[in-house]
């Protein structure tokens, strides 16, 4: 049976373990199966070294509670990195180190970016050459191929990306037929994808394709699944302020299931049947009061989306017909 998780928040927790422990109890308590660690959150990496101590203290709370894990290492880690990549080389094993003390199987890692955010420029022209784009891509390969070969019983899950208006294609993964080149590219058991189906949602009303036909081409690849939902429309890299944004149903929410418009059930059926991960729910912060009732909307839609299933039944229009209290 497949474990629905949630994300413990790295902004919500900001290094602080008394609150790492009360969350974890809250989802005990409503009976979550699984937890994202974000190992930013949590302080257990500082300048490229892991805490020895930090992770100690960390472990001595996960010690008290049966949760399966898995792990998302920096949000800002870049294999792409031109300028600093013996530093991203090494957040990157001590995130690989953070996951195998933590008991955790996966890490999630935000593909590479051709341009980060942080740098995006103002005129919104990117100026990324073929040439350029395939020496970075052949760059993250080779460092992939390295560390999974250091770490080759955790297995590392890239993400896919969202698009931002006015500085896409800044990643080469907020298409899936690419990043499922990528990981062909690197050519390991244990370097995988993780689809986010908000992201996915949104790249598909952004670059116009099918988002069931794309999961259907890279489902042999999934080993992780991040879901939340959203309405699926792109917003600029500095819109960020959710209160602005859910009004005009913009952004990438990270609302709880159900709340949004992505046909979730229809994505999931494409690949549930060989699929042995888990559903990781990544909610933002202040839905963190939500996540129970997400949970039992995946539960639903989980329960439809089995194969013996395929008819979808109470699906109207990619949408299911969940109350929202």
């Amino acid at each position: 049976m497949h474990k629905i998780g949630s994300k413990i928040d790295e902004v919500r927790i900001d290094g602080n373990l008394d609150a790492l422990k009360r969350d974890l109890e809250h989802y005990r308590k409503i009976g979550i199966g699984a937890v994202e660690l974000p190992v930013h959150g949590l302080d257990a990496i500082k300048n490229g070294m892991l805490d020895k101590r930090q992770v100690k203290r960390t472990k001595e709370i996960l010690n008290d509670f049966d949760f399966e894990y898995s792990v998302h290492s920096p949000n800002p880690l870049n294999l792409m990195d031109n300028g600093n990549l013996e530093l991203h080389l090494s957040v990157f094993r001590a995130s690989l180190e953070f996951a195998s003390e933590a008991g955790s199987k996966i890490l999630v890692y935000h593909s590479g970016r051709f341009v980060p955010e942080e740098t995006f420029p103002i005129n919104g022209d990117l100026k990324i050459s073929s040439d350029e784009k395939q020496r970075l891509l052949d760059i993250e390969a080779k460092s992939l191929k390295r560390l999974s070969g250091e770490y080759p019983d955790i297995i590392i899950c890239l993400e896919n990306a969202r698009p931002y208006l006015f500085h896409s294609p800044y990643c080469y993964a907020e298409r899936p037929d690419a990043l499922k080149a990528q990981v062909e590219r690197v050519n390991r058991k244990n370097v995988r994808i993780t689809l986010d189906i908000g992201h996915l949602y949104m790249s598909a009303k952004f670059y116009n394709f099918d988002p069931v036909e794309a999961v259907a081409d890279i489902k042999e690849l999934i080993a992780h699944t991040h879901v939340h939902d959203n309405f699926g429309n792109a917003v600029h890299h500095h819109e960020k302020l959710q209160t602005h944004q859910i009004p005009f149903g913009r952004g990438d929410s990270h609302m709880p299931v159900g709340w949004g418009e992505i046909p979730i059930a229809k994505i999931l059926s494409t690949y549930i049947d060989s699929y042995q991960g888990m559903f990781m729910m990544e909610l933002r912060s202040r839905y963190f009061n939500h996540v129970e009732e997400s949970r039992k909307n995946l539960e639903h839609i989980l329960a439809l989306s089995l194969p013996s299933s395929s008819n979808l039944p109470g699906q109207i229009g990619g949408r299911m017909p969940l109350i929202i209290s």
